[in-house]
C-alpha cells in the first residue's frame, strides 16, 4: 500500500530546486539543454516560495544545507549560467569573460539566445538542440550525494508516458537506503502524495502534479552515495521511469470526461442559441377560448394566429353537436375575411396604379432631360464648335454622347412599353359595359351574396338549436332512467339490510332466552344450597344429614362428570394429542413432561387445565406412583384400551 506523505520539507537543496517545469519557483536559475547550473553564494541562501501546494502542507522552507558548489576552474559553465540570466559574464574579480557579449540582445557567439519562456521564470523551457551535450551538476543532500552521469553517454531510455502520469518508478537504490533518504531526494521535485518502497532496491513515488514527474525523470542516471561511505551497500545508480498507476489513469479519465461534458454543454448552448424559437402550443377548445378566437378572427392583425388555432381545433376533432354552432360562426367570420382581403387588394391595386402614373411622369421628365443633354452633345459636335476643342476633349465628348444616347434609348423603350400596356388595357375596357353598370351589378351581387350568407347562418343556427334540444331531452331521459335504477338498487340494499338485522335480532332473542333459563337454574341451585346450609346450622350434631348431603353432592358430581366429561372441541383435541403422546410412552409420563410437549403447540396451555381434564377421564388416563422415598414420582398412563371394555 502507498504511504501518504504530508511532510515538512527539510532544507532546500541546491541541485533540484532548479529542475525543469517548476512552476512554483520564481527565483531559480534557468538551465539550457536540461543543464542544472550552480547558484552563487548569495542567491543560494535566499528562501523560495512554493505554489500549487495544499493549504495543510504549506510550511516554512529553510536552506540550511550547503549550497551546490561549482569550481571556478570551469569558466564555460559559469559564463553559460550568467548568459542565461541575461547578465554579462564576469569572473571572480569582475572582468568580463566574453568581451563580445551584447547585453541588449542577451546573446553571445556560439551560445543560443535567451528565451523569455525559460523554466526558471515559471515558463516553458526553450527547445534543446540535439547536438548539444547535457552537463549535469553534483547534488548535495543532508544524508547523501548525487553524482551526475557521464555527459558523453546516451540519455537513459524511458517507456512511453501513460496518460495523466503522476507516478514514477525509481530503481537502483542502495541497499541501506531508507524512505527518508528517498523523500529527501525527490521531495524537491514536488509534493509527494504517496511512496511505496520494495525490499528489492526500487520504489514507486506518486506526485501531486504531472510536471513534477519530468523533474524526477531528470535524476535518471545519477549515482547516489550515502554519506561519505564507499561501501557497495551504500551506493547505487538511479533509474527513474514512468510508471502506470490506476489512480493516475482514473484521474486522467475523470478530467477527460469533465472536459467532454463541458464541451458538450458548450455546443448545446451554442446550438440552442442559434435555434429558432418554437411556436407556442395551441390551447385546447373551451367556450371561453372559443369566444377569444372568434374576436381575434374579426381583427385583421390577429387573424393569422386565430385561423391557425381554428384549423388545429378542427383537425383535432373538437367539432361535435354541442360546438357545431360555435364553429360555424367562426367559419363564417373566416368567410367574411375574404371580403376584407378583396377590398385590401383593390386598395393595393389602386395604389399601384397611382405609383405607375407617378413613375411614368417621372420617367417622361427624365427622358426629356436626357433629350436636352443629347442635344447639347450634338450641338457641341457641330463644325462651328468642334474645331475649337482639343483631340482629347473631342474624344471625351463623343464617348459621353454615345453613353447618353444609349441611356435615352433604354428609357424611351421602357416608356413606350408602359404606353403599349395602357393601350392594351384601354382596348380591353372598351369591349366591357360602362363602369356605372358594372358598379351597380357588383353592388347587387354583393347584396345577394350577403343575404344568402345570412340565410345560411340562420338556418345553421336553427339546426344547432334543434340538436341542442334533442340532446337535452336525451340527457333528461337518461337521467330519469338512471335515477329509477339507482332507487331500485337502494331499495334492494335496504331490504337486504333489514332482513339481516331481523335474523340477528332473532338470534339475540334466542340467546337471551337461553341465558335466562340458565340463570333460573343457577338461582334454584343457589336456593337449594342455602336451604342445606340453614339445616346444617340448625342441626350441627346431626351427622347423618351431612353425610347424606355429601353423598348427594358426590353423586351429583359423578353424574356431571359421567354425563359430559369433555366440554368443548378444544378439550377433545387435547385428549387426542395426549393419548397419542402417552401411547408412545408405555411407562407413563409426568404432567410437566406432557405440558412441555403441549406448550410447543400452544403456549397458552397450563398444567392445571391438563390435569383437570385427565382427572375427569378416569377410563382413558390413570395416575400411578413410581419410585421410593425422595424419588417418588406421579406418572400418567394411557388406559383407553382397558377402559373401553369396562365402560358401557
Amino acid at each position: 500500500m502507498y504511504q501518504e506523505f504530508r511532510l515538512r520539507r527539510p532544507g532546500g537543496l541546491a541541485g533540484l530546486d532548479h529542475l525543469p517545469f517548476d512552476h512554483g519557483n520564481s527565483k531559480s536559475l534557468p538551465y539550457n539543454n536540461r543543464v542544472c547550473l550552480a547558484e552563487n553564494g548569495s542567491e543560494a541562501s535566499q528562501k523560495r516560495k512554493r505554489i500549487n501546494m495544499h493549504p495543510d502542507s504549506i510550511q516554512t522552507l529553510s536552506l540550511d544545507s550547503p549550497p551546490m558548489g561549482l569550481g571556478m576552474s570551469d569558466p564555460t559553465a559559469w559564463a553559460t549560467a550568467m548568459n542565461n540570466l541575461g547578465m554579462a559574464p564576469v569572473g571572480i574579480a569582475g572582468e568580463p569573460l566574453l568581451p563580445d557579449f551584447d547585453p541588449a540582445l542577451g546573446i553571445m557567439t556560439g551560445i543560443p539566445p535567451i528565451n523569455p519562456m525559460m523554466p526558471g521564470l515559471g515558463m516553458v523551457p526553450p527547445p534543446i538542440p540535439s547536438d548539444m551535450p547535457v552537463a549535469k551538476e553534483i547534488i548535495h543532500c543532508k544524508s547523501c550525494t548525487l553524482f551526475p552521469p557521464n555527459p558523453n553517454l546516451p540519455p537513459p531510455t524511458t517507456r512511453e508516458r501513460p496518460p495523466g502520469c503522476k507516478t514514477v518508478f525509481v530503481g537502483g537504490l542502495p541497499e541501506n537506503g531508507t524512505e527518508e533518504t528517498i523523500v529527501e531526494i525527490f521531495e524537491q521535485c514536488g509534493e509527494i502524495v504517496a511512496l511505496r518502497k520494495s525490499k528489492k532496491h526500487f520504489c514507486h513515488i506518486r506526485f501531486a502534479e504531472e510536471y513534477m514527474v519530468d523533474k524526477a525523470i531528470y535524476l535518471s542516471g545519477y549515482r547516489i552515495r550515502l554519506g561519505s561511505s564507499t561501501d557497495k551497500k551504500d551506493t547505487g545508480r538511479l533509474h527513474v521511469d514512468f510508471a502506470q498507476a490506476r489512480d493516475d489513469l482514473y484521474e486522467w479519465e475523470c478530467k477527460q470526461r469533465m472536459l467532454a461534458r463541458e464541451e458538450r454543454h458548450r455546443r448545446r448552448m451554442a446550438e440552442e442559441r442559434f435555434q429558432p424559437p418554437s411556436p407556442p402550443p395551441v390551447v385546447h377548445y373551451s367556450d371561453h377560448e372559443c369566444s377569444i378566437v372568434a374576436e381575434k378572427l374579426k381583427d385583421d392583425s390577429k387573424f393569422l394566429e386565430a385561423v391557425q388555432t381554428l384549423l388545429t381545433w378542427i383537425e383535432r376533432g373538437e367539432v361535435n353537436r354541442r360546438s357545431a354552432n360555435n364553429f360555424y360562426s367562426m367559419i363564417q367570420s373566416v368567410n367574411s375575411h375574404i371580403r376584407r382581403l378583396t377590398n385590401e387588394k383593390a386598395a393595393q391595386e389602386k395604389e399601384m396604379e397611382e405609383a405607375k402614373e407617378k413613375f411614368k411622369l417621372a420617367l417622361s421628365g427624365i427622358l426629356a432631360q436626357f433629350e436636352q443633354i443629347v442635344a447639347v452633345y450634338h450641338s457641341a459636335s457641330k463644325q462651328k464648335a468642334w474645331d475649337h476643342f482639343t483631340k482629347a476633349q473631342r474624344k471625351n465628348i463623343s464617348v459621353w454622347c454615345k453613353q447618353a444616347e444609349e441611356i435615352r434609348n433604354i428609357h424611351n423603350d421602357e416608356l413606350m412599353g408602359i404606353r403599349r400596356e395602357e393601350e392594351m388595357e384601354m382596348s380591353d375596357d372598351d369591349t366591357e359595359p360602362p363602369e356605372t353598370k358594372e358598379t351597380e351589378e357588383s353592388v347587387l351581387i354583393s347584396q345577394t351574396e350577403s343575404l344568402k350568407e345570412e340565410n345560411d347562418s340562420l338556418r345553421c343556427q336553427l339546426d344547432a338549436y334543434r340538436n341542442e334540444v334533442e340532446l337535452l331531452k336525451q340527457e333528461q331521459g337518461k337521467m330519469g332512467r338512471e335515477e329509477d335504477t339507482s332507487k331500485e338498487q337502494q331499495l334492494i340494499i335496504l331490504q337486504q339490510a333489514m332482513q339481516s338485522m331481523q335474523q340477528h335480532l332473532l338470534e339475540l332473542q334466542d340467546e337471551c332466552e337461553r341465558r335466562d333459563a340458565e340463570l333460573e337454574k343457577a338461582n334454584e341451585e343457589k336456593m337449594q344450597l342455602n336451604k342445606l346450609l340453614e339445616t346444617l346450622k340448625e342441626k350441627p350434631n346431626n351427622l347423618s344429614p351431612i353425610c347424606s348431603v355429601s353423598q348427594e353432592k358426590e353423586s351429583m358430581l359423578e353424574r356431571v362428570l359421567t354425563s359430559n366429561p369433555v366440554k368443548s372441541e378444544r378439550e377433545a383435541l387435547l385428549v387426542g394429542i395426549i393419548s397419542t403422546f402417552l401411547h408412545v410412552h408405555p411407562f407413563g409420563a409426568s404432567i410437566e413432561y406432557i405440558c412441555s410437549y403441549l406448550q410447543r403447540l400452544d403456549s397458552k396451555i397450563c398444567a392445571s387445565e391438563v390435569e383437570a381434564l385427565m382427572t375427569r377421564l378416569q377410563h382413558t388416563f390413570k395416575q400411578e406412583m413410581s419410585g421410593v422415598g425422595a424419588s417418588l414420582e406421579k406418572r400418567w398412563k394411557f388406559c383407553g384400551f382397558e377402559g373401553l371394555k369396562t365402560t358401557t
